[in-house]
């Protein structure tokens, strides 16, 4: 079976794999599924191993950040509750009653190879906004700079969205965005992608390369994954896409396998390699891409799609359809005729504006609404493509 995006070039994989092992700058994502114990609690010799893993490659002159979730699941048995935190308020309890216990582990097992850590608790508006997203990166890049471990999870305290989604795996991809990351490593209780789930169908081939992530990808992807976690096979290929566009590899592998931070590095290809885009964008069209919300969308007809292709800004006469309630300034996303979200980018005109200007040239904008912002709806510096083809 052909899937596009896929590559069987041994060739390929084996320069891409060694690649992967001149990483130096590299970032962990661990699943609440693979340091729990049963489902609640925490596996503090997992954590410890792989904790042991990370000062390994510190040692070899190499720079690390984990992402890791778990708070909920550490927190759980302290709550007294006679089933698993099911409403928003019991989950955010146990998020704030774990997020100690679960760094105090972190701390420990990281003292106890001479190194310290530093926690860093993000949400989505931490990224959305400039300043903000700034700010970060420059805290993730002072403790990396000073030899600590930064270790980053969702604010699940307050955090609605990354609760019930556990998109913990965009988060990992979003860090490795910020600090410029060779490699994002995602660790599952999958070994990889395969072009079948291999949980329901055991004879499932892997993929061992991935040029490209592809709506066809996509569709091999499954639902969750796990009873702790909530995040799915789904997540990460977006992460791996998200990477990509910074140029980041991705490997994803299962973390049950022996020393599996360790083997990354070896020069035996495991799990699925995703490949970094040759030509990434920038900081602030990777803040556009992954840290804004879109707002809406707007619909284009064949020959803007092409134009944006082609690099070019997004006209008035090439929108057919406006969705969503947006001001100007807002992100949205900017569709084909088949659905597909082409790009993303800064809009000049608010949502009501625009249904009224949609098909128009911009020599009409005046007489409708009055005035003219911007000849271009979204200028092609404000502009990312997101599915190249």
């Amino acid at each position: 079976m052909s899937v596009k995006g896929a590559s069987s070039d041994r060739e390929l994989l084996q320069r891409e794999w060694a690649a992967v092992g001149r990483s130096k700058r590299v970032v962990v994502k661990i699943g609440s599924n693979l340091l729990t114990s049963g489902g609640t609690g925490i596996d503090r010799d997992w954590i410890a191993a792989r904790c042991a893993e990370v000062e390994q490659l510190l040692r070899q002159g190499r720079q690390v950040v984990v992402v890791t979730s778990g708070a909920v699941a550490a927190g759980t048995p302290l709550l007294g509750l006679n089933h698993p935190p099911v409403i928003l308020r019991e989950k955010q309890a146990a998020a704030a009653a774990g997020q100690g216990v679960l760094m105090r582990v972190y701390e420990e097992a990281f003292g106890s190879q001479g190194r310290h850590m530093g926690q860093i608790l993000l949400t989505r508006d931490d990224i959305s906004h400039r300043r903000r997203y700034l700010n970060a990166r420059d805290t993730l890049e002072t403790l990396l700079g000073l030899g600590l471990v930064p270790v980053v999870n969702e604010n699940d305290t307050v955090v609605v969205a990354e609760i019930r989604f556990g998109d913990n795996d965009t988060l990992a991809a979003m860090v490795a965005g910020l600090i410029n990351a060779d490699l994002l490593i995602l660790l599952s209780d999958v070994d990889g992608l395969h072009q079948a789930d291999p949980r329901r169908d055991p004879s499932a081939r892997p993929i061992a390369l991935v040029e490209q992530v592809t709506p066809q990808l996509e569709g091999l992807a499954g639902g969750v994954g796990s009873k702790v976690g909530s995040g799915g096979m789904i997540t990460k290929l977006l992460a791996a896409r998200k990477a990509a566009r910074a140029g980041c590899r991705t490997v994803l592998l299962s973390g049950f396998r022996d020393d599996p931070i360790g083997v990354v590095f070896g020069p035996q290809p495991l799990g699925t390699l995703f490949m970094a885009e040759a030509d990434p964008i920038g900081s602030r069209k990777r803040w556009i891409a992954d840290g804004l919300t879109a707002e809406g969308s707007l619909v284009l007809d064949a020959g803007a799609a092409t134009a944006l292709r082609q690099g070019n800004s997004l006209l008035a006469k090439g929108i057919t359809a406006v969705e969503g309630s947006f001001d100007r300034g807002a992100a949205v996303y900017c569709r084909t005729p088949e659905g597909i979200n082409l790009a993303k980018g800064l809009v000049n005109y608010s949502a009501g504006d625009l249904a009224r200007i949609a098909g128009q040239h911009s020599s009409a904008f005046e007489k409708i609404l009055g005035f003219i912002a911007d000849d271009e709806i979204i200028h092609r510096d404000d502009l990312v493509i997101l599915t190249p083809s």
